[in-house]
């Protein structure tokens, strides 16, 4: 009765306003876990493609010159998952020098394919070509060198520039043609050609564009054994330039390419990791994807863990998952972001950020310091309460409520049964069950005037809801589900809220009570940010798992709910470090520098900062941030505002204050406080 409900409500492809929805072509399924069917690329005697397991990758970062150190990094990455090797030659001597890597390889026993990894060098990617099973060229800069200038071209320029291109590329497609070397044309979106920037500006169609460019003269050769990728540090960006892709290659006919993921310069630790699994995992829930590398600043065999648990997740999906009601139509605009509508609940939807709601139910919130995890802070000498830019919106307490009066800037919410009796019904706010509400509006029982949460399951809605929602301007829904294919059902959830009409905020809410901690965030961030990134919420609450209060980490499910929101760049509560994972070509420890950088500025909320190890990884792939720290050489740092280099070659001992001044000068610096340090 549900699944016939549900589907036939979906709007028509045909009768949808123009703008509002499109033929579902970039995934096989909105609901249904399915692999977007692929050809299959042969790369040495590991095939990539649907037909075959989601492969594992990472980059190695000691010098290609270093032979045996090489060498021994990539037997660590072997061991540790990878089943392919990337590994830079950004000049001829680099891509001689695999030969010799590659044989030191084989003589240990070690066949696993090694990919070189080519920018602005088409001699040296000639070179690899012969040599190693992969070439990896980046469209942006293979034939191009970025001057960051408009240009305006009439058609028939731009047509003699795609001539030009195409001789300058022809070599390598032939080469790896009679070599049988596999190829990935692998567009950043920091490092878009000028000429790209010029037609179709810094967006994900000019990322797709710069690829099918390269992809057609691949083609007209006859050669097909390529993969594609589409990265970006914006996760955001991301995945709406994979989705374009896809769409784009069926739509134009072409061969259905094996995809390799990652978000670019994803940066370190949990923030790294949410990033990563935020864009990926989006991705990875729709069947697309064939192939994933995360890029982490740290070591790369610390990437490969990462990336197997972000792909094991899917190995039962299928078979695990309960139906879900078709979706033959989205009914927004996959390729661009836009918030859903929604009407505002006291401080909730409309124009609001989305709020964070602590699972305070099996955790007594007795004393003052029971809310220092998640921001709010009571200092006794002043007798006020202090709130840091992590701090909580909301605590659920379940059937146990606060035993003192919460800060301002902190909402209590109750079970229903135990707000019905709470002396301080105006204050707190009660959540319901789908069964408690509609029971409470058919009796005309007492609901709070102004704010009512109300718990929804795809299997627990029904017309009879629907309808009384749409006609409840108090009601905030807190989505669940016990799917294991948990984003898409969500998504059907708030598909049907759109179909109807019903502009009640969402708070999605997850929990993993059968997850190892290490798993928690690359999980929360797929299923939360999957639907955030569409603009699909309005807010999280991540529910802790553990039955002893001393175990749940409140702190740490605080963390994770912001750094979701501000992955998916919808509430900024932090500087953001846009990092890349280090490779051969970098000209300090990327590690330690990072630590630094982030010691000395983490207290700047809303700033971005890059930090590359070298140009190749410079003002290009920095795309959005606000400042630049890249490695020009030993011990030389250049500084950037935006994509513009403002000072050159700063000794590196001196870079990070000559960074911090010119923070200053832009009038973006503030002095670390105390609630900075809560």
């Amino acid at each position: 009765m549900l699944n016939s409900l549900l589907s036939s409500s979906s709007t028509p492809v045909n009768s949808l306003p123009e703008g509002a929805g499109s033929p579902v072509l970039y995934t096989p399924s909105l609901t249904q876990y399915v692999r977007r069917k692929t050809s299959t690329v042969m790369i040495g005697d590991v095939p990539m493609g649907s037909d075959y397991p989601i492969r594992v990758q990472s980059m190695t970062t000691v010098d290609t010159m270093d032979t045996i150190g090489s060498v021994e990094q990539t037997i660590r990455m072997i061991e540790a998952g990878c089943e392919y090797v990337r590994i830079t030659a950004p000049s001829v001597k680099e891509a001689q020098n695999l030969e010799n890597i590659r044989k030191e390889l084989r003589a240990r026993g070690y066949t696993t394919p090694l990919v070189a990894d080519i920018h602005f060098t088409p001699n040296a990617a000639e070179l690899a070509a012969r040599i190693v099973e992969k070439v990896r060229i980046n469209p942006g800069n293979y034939a191009d060198r970025k001057r960051f200038e408009f240009i305006d071209y009439t058609d028939a320029a731009y047509a003699a520039e795609l001539e030009r291109i195409r001789d300058k590329f022809l070599p390598l497609v032939r080469i790896c043609k009679e070599y049988g070397t596999a190829m990935r044309i692998g567009t950043n979106h920091g490092s878009l050609s000028d000429r790209i920037l010029s037609r179709y500006g810094d967006t994900p169609v000019g990322m797709v564009e710069s690829a099918l460019e390269f992809l057609r003269i691949c083609e007209a050769e006859n050669y097909y054994n390529i993969t594609l990728s589409m990265k970006s540090s914006n996760p955001q960006v991301m995945v709406q330039a994979y989705r374009l892709l896809v769409q784009r290659l069926d739509e134009e006919g072409l061969k259905p390419y094996p995809l390799h993921l990652g978000v670019t310069e994803a940066g370190e630790a949990e923030d790294g990791r949410i990033k990563s699994a935020l864009g990926i995992g989006t991705l990875l829930e729709d069947g697309i994807g064939d192939t994933v590398r995360v890029s982490l600043t740290e070591e790369p065999e610390r990437e490969a863990p990462v990336a197997k648990a972000l792909i094991d997740r899917y190995t039962n999906r299928a078979a695990t998952s309960q139906p879900i009601p078709v979706v033959t139509t989205y009914p927004i605009n996959p390729f661009q972001y836009c918030r859903r509508l929604t009407h505002e609940v006291a401080n909730i939807g409309g124009q609001n950020v989305p709020r964070v709601i602590a699972d305070y139910s099996r955790v007594p919130v007795r004393e003052h310091k029971n809310l220092h995890p998640i921001g709010h802070f009571y200092l006794p000498e002043p007798d006020k309460w202090r709130m840091n830019d992590l701090g909580a919106d909301y605590i659920y307490t379940g059937s146990y409520p606060a035993q003192f009066m919460l800060p301002n800037g902190l909402k209590e919410v109750l079970d229903y049964t135990v707000w019905q009796t709470s002396p301080n019904q105006t204050n707190v706010f009660p959540l319901l069950t789908t069964a408690e509400y509609l029971a409470a509006r058919a009796t005309q029982s007492e609901l709070h005037p102004r704010l009512n949460f109300v718990r929804v399951s795809l299997p627990s809605s029904s017309d009879e809801l629907f309808t009384t929602l749409k006609a409840d301007t108090t009601v905030v829904l807190l989505i669940s589900t016990d799917n294991a294919h948990a984003m898409p059902e969500l998504r059907r959830l708030v598909v049907e809220l759109i179909n109807r009409g019903i502009t009640a905020p969402v708070i999605i809410n997850r929990g993993y009570p059968a997850v190892s901690e290490e798993e928690v965030p690359l999980y929360a961030s797929t299923d939360v940010g999957g639907l955030l990134i569409d603009g699909l919420g309005d807010g999280i609450l991540l529910s802790a798992p553990q039955a002893n209060p001393a175990d749940v980490d409140l702190k740490r499910l605080n963390n994770l709910s912001f750094g979701i929101l501000q992955a998916a760049r919808t509430r900024i509560t932090k500087t953001e470090y846009i990092s890349c994972p280090s490779c051969g070509r970098t000209l300090f420890d990327l590690q330690e520098t990072t630590a630094l950088i982030r010691q000395r500025t983490d207290h700047l909320k809303g700033v971005k900062i890059g930090i590359m190890g070298c140009i190749v990884n410079g003002p290009g792939e920095m795309a959005d941030a606000d400042y630049g720290y890249v490695g020009i050489g030993r011990d030389k740092i250049a500084l950037y505002r935006g994509q513009q280099v403002i000072k050159k070659s700063v000794p590196a001992d001196r870079a990070v204050d000559e960074l911090i001044e010119l923070i200053r000068e832009d009038d973006r610096w503030l002095e670390p406080t105390f609630e900075n340090a809560l």
